[in-house]
C-alpha cells in the first residue's frame, strides 16, 4: 500500500499546543518535573518584570544534555507515552517542555552544560509564525543570555521563557501591572509548596523562587497530635500496587488560628477534601471525591491519600499537564469503601460526636458566618460550617433533625444573592448534563418536601425546583427526568 508522508503546518499546530490547558501555576511545575528527570538537587526559578516585558528561568543542576539530547528534547513529542520508564521518572509525553513554555510565553531558550560543555537551543514562535516551518534556531540570541546567566559545575541546564504574552500581556494593550506580576508569582509558590510537598519533605530537593526557599505545604497535618491516620492499605488495581491511606485532620478547636489557616489551603477547607492522587511522590490530583461522594462541610476533615507508580499513567489517564486524571472502574469500589470510613470518621468529629466533653477549649477558628470559598466556579461564599454556635446546635440535634437542618443551610447557601448566577435559557425540551452532585441536591430537596407533604401534585413541586437559584439553569424536563429515575413522580 502507498503511503505519502505529511507535514502538519508548523504555525497552527504550535500554536494549538499553546492551548493545552495549562495555567501558570501547572506549566511551572511541569518544568520543575524536568528538572526533577535530570536528578537536580537545587532548582532556582526566577520571575523578572523588566520593563514590562519580563522573563522566568529556571536553573537547575541536575545531569545537563549533550547536543543529541538536547536537540531530542526540544523535539515536539519526544516520547512514546507508551515506552516503559525510570522508576521514578515524571515525563510521559516529552512535551511538557515546550507546551508549558509555550503557556507562558513566545520565545523558549536553552542553555545546557554536560561534562563542562555547553549547548543551547532556541524556540521562537514568532519566526515559526512568520516562516510556518519548523525551524528551531541552534543558539540563544545574546540579549536572552545575558539574563540567563551561567552555569556553575560541570552540569545543569537553564531554561528560559521570554515574550511572556500569556503571563503578563507582553506586546499587548493590556499589560499585567508589576503588583499583579508578583501576586501572580505567590499563587504559583504556593501551588509548588504544595505540589511537591512530599519530595521537599524528604530533603532531595531544595527549590527556591526568586532567592526565597520554598517550604513544604503537608495537606495532612502529620505533625499535629490530633490528627488522625488511618492504616495505609496496598490494592491491586490491574497490573499496579497502588496506596491508599486517609487521615482525618484536628477539629478546629484543636487547632490556632495560623494552623486553621494553613490547614484550609488556598481553596479553603471545603474544598480541600476527597483524594490527593501522587505519582512517584508528586502531586496530580487533588480536592474531589471524583464522582464517588458529594463533597460536604462534615466530611471536609477527610482527605485521602493515593500514590500511584508511573506505570499507571494509562489507566488512570494522566494528560499532559499532569493535572487531569480518572479513576478506573476496578478501582471505584475499594476507594469507595475506604473513603467512606474517612468520611464517617471526620462526621463525628466534625460535629462533636466524638467528644464527651469540651473541657475548657475555646474556638478558635472563623467566627464569621460566610467565608470565601476560593473557587472561580460553582459558590464564591460559603456557609462557615465550623462556627461554634452551629456545632453546638448540630450536637443537640438527632440525625433526622441534623439532616434536615444540613439540608436547609446548604440552599441557605446556594441561595444567596452573591452565589447566583444569570444561567442562559435553555430548550425546555432537551435533557441537561446534570452532575452526580447536583442530581443528588435534587433528589433530596424533592424527597424532603414529599415528606413534608407540601404539594399537592408533581406540577407543584417541579415549579418549586424550578424557582430554586440552586437549581438555576435547568429546565422542567431534565428535572422531571431526574425525580421520575428516582421513582418520586410518576412517567
Amino acid at each position: 500500500m502507498n503511503v505519502v508522508i505529511t507535514e502538519p503546518s508548523a504555525a497552527p499546530v504550535i500554536n494549538a499546543l499553546r492551548s493545552i490547558g495549562y495555567n501558570a501555576s501547572t506549566a511551572i511545575a511541569d518544568l520543575v518535573d524536568n528538572s526533577l528527570d535530570a536528578k537536580a538537587s537545587v532548582i532556582h526559578i526566577n520571575f523578572d518584570y523588566g520593563d514590562s516585558n519580563g522573563w522566568i528561568t529556571l536553573t537547575d543542576n541536575g545531569s545537563g544534555m549533550n547536543e543529541e539530547m538536547l536537540q531530542t528534547a526540544m523535539n515536539i513529542g519526544s516520547k512514546d507515552p507508551r515506552a516503559k520508564r525510570g522508576a521514578n521518572e515524571l515525563g510521559r509525553f516529552g512535551m511538557g517542555l515546550k507546551t508549558a513554555s509555550f503557556s507562558l510565553g513566545k520565545r523558549l531558550s536553552v542553555l545546557t552544560k554536560f561534562q563542562g560543555d555547553y549547548y543551547e537551543r532556541c524556540w521562537d514562535l514568532d519566526h515559526v509564525s512568520q516562516t510556518n516551518k519548523w525551524e528551531l534556531f541552534t543558539s540563544i540570541p545574546e540579549e536572552v543570555k545575558q539574563k540567563m546567566g551561567t552555569i556553575e559545575g560541570e552540569n545543569g541546564t537553564i531554561v528560559c521563557i521570554d515574550k511572556l504574552d500569556r503571563f503578563m500581556g507582553y506586546g499587548g494593550k493590556r499589560t499585567l501591572r508589576e503588583t499583579s506580576f508578583f501576586n501572580k508569582v505567590s499563587r504559583i509558590n504556593r501551588h509548588l509548596e504544595f505540589v511537591f510537598h512530599s519530595i521537599l519533605e524528604k530533603n532531595n530537593l531544595t527549590m527556591y523562587i526568586n532567592g526565597k526557599k520554598i517550604t513544604p505545604w503537608d495537606p495532612f497535618m502529620r505533625y499535629h497530635r490530633h490528627t488522625i491516620e488511618g492504616e495505609m492499605q496496598v490494592i491491586r488495581i490491574n497490573e499496579n500496587r497502588i496506596r491508599v491511606q486517609y487521615f482525618i485532620l484536628p477539629h478546629a478547636s484543636h487547632l490556632t488560628e495560623p494552623e486553621y489557616k494553613s490547614a484550609g489551603g488556598y481553596k479553603g477547607w471545603r474544598d480541600h477534601q476527597g483524594f490527593y492522587i501522587y505519582r512517584e511522590n508528586r502531586l496530580l490530583y487533588f480536592g474531589d471525591w471524583m464522582g464517588l461522594f458529594p463533597k460536604d462541610a462534615s466530611s471536609q476533615l477527610a482527605r485521602v491519600r493515593i500514590d500511584l507508580p508511573n506505570d499507571a499513567d494509562s489507566e488512570w489517564q494522566v494528560d499532559i499537564k499532569k493535572s487531569g486524571i480518572n479513576l478506573p472502574e476496578e478501582a471505584k469500589r475499594r476507594l469507595e469503601t475506604i473513603s467512606a470510613i474517612a468520611r464517617k470518621v471526620s462526621k463525628e468529629i466534625f460535629y462533636f460526636r466524638t467528644q464527651t466533653t469540651r473541657g475548657d477549649q475555646t474556638f478558635k477558628g472563623s467566627l464569621n458566618t460566610w467565608e470565601q470559598s476560593g473557587r472561580d466556579d460553582g459558590p464564591q461564599f460559603v456557609l462557615n460550617r465550623n462556627h461554634p454556635i452551629l456545632g453546638e446546635l448540630f450536637n443537640k440535634l438527632d440525625d433526622e433533625s441534623a439532616k434536615l437542618l444540613n439540608l436547609y443551610l446548604k440552599f441557605v447557601q446556594l441561595g444567596s444573592p452573591s452565589n447566583i448566577i444569570d444561567s442562559p435559557k435553555v430548550d425546555e425540551e432537551i435533557i441537561q448534563e446534570v452532575s452526580d452532585s447536583q442530581k443528588e441536591l435534587i433528589i433530596q430537596f424533592a424527597s424532603t418536601m414529599i415528606n413534608l407533604d407540601l404539594f399537592n401534585d408533581q406540577d407543584q413541586l417541579l415549579n418549586a425546583l424550578l424557582t430554586q437559584p440552586a437549581f438555576d439553569g435547568l429546565n422542567r424536563a431534565t428535572l422531571k427526568m431526574i425525580l421520575t429515575e428516582a421513582d418520586l413522580i410518576d412517567k
